[in-house]
């Protein structure tokens, strides 16, 4: 016989604390693994930083999960876009990607964001949401690596 239902605390909040979020993946990752097996997500960061005040002013964030790695966040510093760091960057990423024996990587980016640049670097689009103008559409983009 199962335990009767509680009432559940409801906590909402516009700043949650960080720990919450590592809470709450805990939480969906034991339904994860339950459902299909593991489920670890293995994060990677190429971080960019000033000489001078080593604060971050660009990179890469990402990570990969079941063989397919997710690019979160490229940023290049401003006055320094056009030199190649993206490119740089991603190339980065991409070999850590086939490292992990990833499948493919994919991101996301918005309209006024670099789907050309992505698409000058192998991805195509396989998703979209509309929406208002300038932000939309946002583009889901992926690049295959086997």
């Amino acid at each position: 016989m199962s335990a009767p239902n509680k009432t559940l605390l409801v906590d909402i909040s516009s700043e949650p604390p960080q720990a919450a979020y590592q809470d709450l993946w805990e939480v969906l990752k034991a339904f994860n693994v339950s459902a299909v097996g593991h489920c670890e997500n293995f994060p990677f960061a190429v971080l960019l930083r000033d000489p001078d005040t080593r604060a971050v002013v660009g990179g890469v964030w990402g990570r990969s999960v079941w063989d397919s790695f997710y690019v979160d966040m490229l940023v290049a510093p401003e006055g320094r876009r056009g030199e190649g760091l993206g490119g740089d960057l991603l190339a980065q990423v991409e070999a850590e990607a086939r490292t992990r024996g990833c499948r493919n990587l994919w991101l996301d980016t918005f309209a006024f964001q670099a789907r050309p640049f992505y698409e000058k670097l192998g991805f195509r689009v396989f998703g979209q949401i509309d929406g208002p103008k300038p932000m939309f559409p946002r583009y889901f983009m992926i690049k295959d690596l086997v």
